[in-house]
């Protein structure tokens, strides 16, 4: 099979796969800028596996880093993810059809239910 260089939508994919990198995202995205250590300190996992985890992220482009004297700070970048929003936002008519036909059959077998009852 032919390898093809990821494109943009396949890193913000790949990386948003693994529940820790979408636990950091969500931390950076409710404190802002956040150091490394201060990431770490909450997960489960050691520094080198953060890093690792970090690295993925970074390379997606969902994150950024800056360095002031020896603390390394962790940035938020969205412009990856409103992309795969743009592109998710093209298939949500399949699924917001499909969610209000169950809607309404639930309802409807809900008002059956209470009918029998009564």
């Amino acid at each position: 099979m032919a390898k093809f260089p990821a494109s943009q939508l396949d890193r913000t994919f790949a990386a948003l796969v693994d529940p820790t990198r979408r636990a950091i995202l969500a931390r950076l995205e409710q404190e802002g800028s956040v150091s490394i250590g201060e990431l770490a300190r909450p997960l489960p996992i050691k520094l080198p596996a953060v890093m690792k985890h970090l690295d993925v992220l970074g390379t997606a482009g969902l994150i950024t880093r800056s360095k002031k004297g020896r603390t390394v700070a962790v940035h938020l970048a969205p412009a990856p993810m409103q992309e795969a929003m743009t592109w998710l936002r093209r298939y949500e008519r399949f699924w917001s059809t499909r969610l209000d036909r169950l809607a309404a059959y639930a309802e409807a077998e809900e008002a059956k239910t209470r009918e029998s009852t009564e």
